[in-house]
């Protein structure tokens, strides 16, 4: 199903980190430079991400590739074909079989860059990022700057009362913070 030859080596490539961190953008960066050492890339979202483009991956300074939006991992199985990088943004938002996906896909010869929150609003691990980071062979962590105190923020402080683990939003729903200013935050919640 893959283009396989002796030549070929695939591996998994994490970026992670909190909101505004840069994740997306590096990502992005990333897949402009396969693109420009005329490598074929493929590059995939959560069809439920539609915050700036249903048809794009975008930062939130505006910078954007061309993507493909899937409903679940298995899509992206049978849509990378005969590509040599496949490019993954917000991948906490699908489900655990995206680890065994990514797998496949490096077993195969396929550079997989796959870009997401590694801890949800309440601090908590999200969705398939723990596993990915523990299978892939490069985990790039970027931070934001603590909007709070100035500090390295790794934290993505919802603005909003929704308790759903699942919330699209930007600006007007988080803010990065740093670990005091979360710790803080959450003893003033529990008063």
């Amino acid at each position: 199903m893959f283009l396989e030859t002796a030549s070929r080596k695939g591996w998994i490539e994490v970026v992670c980190g909190s909101m505004f961190s840069g994740k997306t953008e590096e990502l992005i960066r990333r897949m402009k430079r396969a693109q420009f050492a005329h490598l074929k890339v493929e590059i995939f979202k959560p069809r439920i991400d539609v915050r700036y483009s249903a048809e794009e991956v975008v930062s939130h300074d505006a910078n954007a590739i061309r993507s493909t939006p899937v409903e679940s991992p298995q899509n992206i199985l049978l849509m990378a074909t005969d590509v040599d990088v496949v490019g993954i943004d917000e991948a906490q938002f699908f489900d655990e079989s995206l680890v065994d996906v990514c797998r496949q896909l490096a077993d195969s010869g396929v550079r997989v860059i796959v870009a997401g929150l590694d801890m949800d609003y309440t601090g908590r691990p999200f969705g398939p990022m723990p596993a990915l980071m523990a299978t892939a062979e490069h985990v790039t962590k970027v931070h934001a700057i603590c909007v709070r105190c100035g500090n390295i923020a790794h934290h993505s402080h919802r603005l909003t009362g929704d308790e759903n683990q699942v919330l699209l939003g930007a600006q007007e729903a988080y803010e990065p913070i740093c670990r005091h200013c979360f710790r803080e935050l959450r003893q003033q919640n529990k008063r």
